[in-house]
């Protein structure tokens, strides 16, 4: 049988593997893949040109709403459907492609930045995983082996998941609203301080070279803040990683933002039956919880979080990461915030190796992310 649609996805197997197994045994998709950056930052509407099927993430929905290229899904999928993977999903997973009254994409893969350890450089070094902000700071000045992640929109959204720990009662999706000055400040502060004695070798990596790097060196024993990977839970060569919430301040949950990917649906593509089902069946619990960690992949189903056997395989990273997930903020998701995750990444990355204080830091930052600081924006780009 031909395959009759064109998927894209992203070029790492927890982003391809699963997609291109269960392909392979329908038939229906031809699965194309771009990098991680091009994942982060590519123009949607391109893309969906190009592509029926495309895996984004729900900072992309503001554009691709505006450009008018995707197709909502409670006009495609029965609506008792959609409950049930609504019901079913982890954290905010579900609500975070859920904009303008419908529904644009279903949680294919559930992430947020957590806490990446080498325990075996921890317990050489005589330290324990850290639980809270003031042990992760106090183990970076012990050690200076606590690595930030920093490449691309990370060193933004390293920042935001600080800010959101301090700052738990304040939610960004709409674009209308901005941390408050202390909590800014405070984070600032201790980017400033870890990015002052992160491993080098790192500065540049995006979360998969970093976390590929730790399990592969011995100068970072930790990353306080970077997207969760089960798959550097097991490797073929070199030493398995451990991931843990994030860091807390005090008795707050933790401070996290949430990325993970969605399965949308764009204007071009011919939908029927079969495509209907292998959708339904991807997100259903019986592939989330079997299929899709069997084949690289990181699932959104609840029951697959908390099942024995799926965390046995994995030296539990859903179930010491859950706390984190459930918790997790959402981005804005405005027309133009990708352009802006990008803009304040740079500013803060230009700062952070150039010696800036984290009060320069701070006033740069809100004058860039202020709501409606267009003007700041374009001065801050170009």
């Amino acid at each position: 049988m031909s395959r009759r649609w064109r998927g894209l996805t992203w070029d790492h197997p927890r982003g391809y593997a699963a997609l291109q197994a269960a392909a392979n045994q329908t038939g229906l998709i031809d699965w194309h893949t771009h990098s991680l950056e091009g994942f982060e930052s590519a123009p949607i509407a391109q893309l969906c040109e190009q592509y029926d099927l495309i895996v984004l993430d729900h900072p992309h929905l503001g554009e691709a709403l505006a450009q008018g290229c995707l197709q909502p899904l409670d006009q495609i999928l029965p609506d008792e459907a959609l409950r049930s993977i609504e019901r079913n999903s982890i954290g905010l997973t579900y609500a975070s492609y859920h904009m303008a009254g419908q529904q644009w994409a279903l949680p294919l893969d559930a992430a947020t930045q957590v806490m990446a350890a080498r325990p075996d450089l921890l317990t050489r070094a005589g330290h324990s995983v850290p639980a809270q902000w003031q042990d992760v700071l106090a183990l970076s000045r012990q050690t200076k082996q606590v690595a930030l992640s920093l490449a691309g929109p990370h060193a933004f959204l390293t920042l935001l998941s600080m800010c959101a720990a301090l700052d738990r009662g304040l939610t960004l999706d709409d674009g209308k609203r901005w941390h408050k000055p202390e909590a800014l400040q405070q984070a600032c502060e201790w980017l400033v301080e870890l990015a002052a004695l992160s491993p080098v070798s790192v500065r540049d990596a995006n979360p998969i070279a970093l976390l590929h790097h730790m399990t592969t060196h011995d100068d970072v024993l930790l990353c306080p803040l970077v997207y969760g990977y089960v798959n550097y839970t097991r490797v073929a060569a070199g030493a398995a990683l451990t991931f843990h919430n994030a860091p807390r301040v005090a008795s707050n949950a933790p401070g996290s933002i949430l990325g993970g990917t969605g399965i949308a649906i764009s204007q071009r593509c011919q939908i029927d039956a079969p495509l209907v089902e292998h959708l339904l069946w991807l997100l259903g619990e019986n592939a989330q919880t079997h299929f899709i960690p069997q084949h690289a992949g990181q699932p959104s189903h609840l029951s697959s979080w908390r099942d024995p056997a799926v965390n046995a395989d994995s030296s539990h990273f859903y179930l010491a990461t859950f706390d984190t997930l459930n918790a997790a903020s959402l981005r804005p998701r405005h027309d133009g915030f990708i352009a802006l995750q990008s803009c304040a990444s740079a500013f803060l990355r230009e700062g952070l190796f150039n010696g800036a204080s984290p009060a320069t830091l701070a006033d740069g930052l809100n004058t860039l992310c202020a709501p409606h600081s267009t003007i700041a924006e374009r001065n801050f780009c170009d």
